[in-house]
């Protein structure tokens, strides 16, 4: 079953994570030379490499008003209704994080502010092969549109028979995606960052995907923004001996179920805990469809971690830095402030992660690997600019001119100085 580590072990085992691409050099070979041909080639390039690895042809990349139409016809009311609630409730929680352009400062002559700008154009990549997920449109749509970007582009590739997944024609146009284009992979990321004839190139470039899918984004860093290279799901659960073992197995398992390479850590300075978690592991794990993905997760890179207090649990979290932190303690809302470091924090025996995955509000697009020391969780902010603006009448350049002329000469910059003193003869 899981290992079973000291506190001194999980720092030396968990909190050295290596800050690396990971790509294997094959994959980047293929990836750069597929990026290539889209960005000479354009939509011959992406319909080329559509048919090569997705073994489907179209001469129309564009979903068409009909295609949404039939696809949201087959999706099944109590589902729409479910993604209805969920956008809403992710709408009110992001609404909260819109800034508006300001004035910083202003005195008599002068005036400095700042302009919250929004991106114009961006592109979502939504997953859509063997797996589809809906969620991701809404956490990734839904903050770019009460940004005020203008236009949303969304990708997806298609099904064995053509089509895109009904569920997520539906949740794009609940989330407020302008439009879908049938193309998935390295190819079209470089359609987004680019452009073709089909598709308008993009400013930033979210959503996850596969080692391919991700292997471009890190390629056309520069020439677009991404939101970030995600690695692995994460979770850590800091609990006491007042927590349920059945609800954070259930929680462990939940993010194990995602990928073989998933890290799910408990954390708790009960040894009696940990004996009850590990039992109920065993026995919800041979009721999991993707059992096989789920055991090779926590017999993995996953860890049961027996601290000497609670207090011990914080410090190791912090150090580890999870994408998402559960807290299932006595008094599981006094502890927020001991948190330094995560992605996204769930308090309390009855909000687990599954929660903000789907339905709370919160963003589920979250640092791994780490990151969380220095990154957030995707926001409005990500689809914004900030650019500041100042203005100055004569009066108040010739007050800073002595010191901006001062600053100039010490930094043996007279151009600098004369574009200030020309001012003033």
């Amino acid at each position: 079953m899981m290992k079973k580590l000291t506190s001194k072990q999980f720092l030396e085992q968990f909190c050295t994570r290596k800050a690396d691409s990971g790509f294997d050099p094959k994959v980047l070979q293929a990836v750069s030379a597929i990026l290539n041909d889209v960005r000479l080639e354009g939509d011959q390039a992406v319909q080329k490499y559509t048919e090569q690895f997705d073994g489907t042809t179209s001469d129309q990349l564009l979903v068409s008003e009909v295609e949404i139409q039939e696809a949201k016809a087959n999706v099944a009311p109590e589902t729409l209704t479910a993604l209805k609630e969920a956008a809403a409730n992710i709408r009110i929680f992001h609404e909260k994080q819109v800034t508006p352009s300001r004035i910083m400062a202003a005195e008599e002559g002068k005036q400095l502010g700042q302009l919250v700008l929004p991106m114009e154009r961006i592109g979502i990549y939504v997953p859509g092969g063997t797996a589809v997920y809906p969620s991701t449109i809404l956490m990734n749509a839904i903050p770019a549109r009460l940004a005020g970007v203008k236009e949303i582009i969304m990708v997806t590739p298609v099904k064995d028979n053509g089509d895109i997944a009904p569920v997520l024609v539906a949740a794009a146009e609940i989330a407020g995606v302008d439009k879908i284009y049938k193309i998935g992979g390295a190819q079209a990321i470089g359609a987004l960052a680019y452009g073709t004839d089909s598709i308008a190139p993009v400013d930033k470039i979210v959503g996850p995907g596969n080692a391919y899918v991700a292997a471009a984004k890190m390629l056309v860093f520069g020439q677009v923004g991404i939101d970030m290279i995600a690695g692995p799901s994460e979770v850590a659960v800091i609990a006491d001996e007042t927590a349920d073992p059945a609800f954070i197995a259930a929680d462990l398992l939940a993010q194990a179920e995602h990928d073989e390479n998933a890290r799910v850590v408990l954390l708790t300075n009960s040894e009696d805990l940990i004996q009850s978690v590990e039992k109920e592991l065993e026995s919800q794990l041979e009721d999991m469809p993707r059992k096989t993905i789920a055991s090779a997760a926590i017999h993995g890179d996953s860890a049961l971690v027996l601290t000497d207090s609670v207090e011990e649990s914080f410090e190791l979290s912090n150090a580890f830095a999870p994408e998402h932190l559960e807290i299932q303690t006595a008094d599981s809302l006094s502890t927020l402030g001991k948190i330094k470091h995560a992605g996204s924090v769930f308090l309390g025996s009855y909000a687990p992660t599954v929660l903000g995955d789907y339905y709370g509000g919160t963003n589920h697009v979250l640092p791994t690997n780490g990151t969380a020391r220095f990154s957030s969780g995707l926001s409005v902010d990500d689809f914004i600019k900030k650019t500041t603006y100042t203005y100055y009448n004569k009066e108040a350049l010739q007050h800073a001119r002595t010191a901006i002329t001062q600053l100039t000469e010490e930094e043996q910059l007279i151009g600098h100085g004369k574009s200030i003193n020309i001012r003033f003869k």
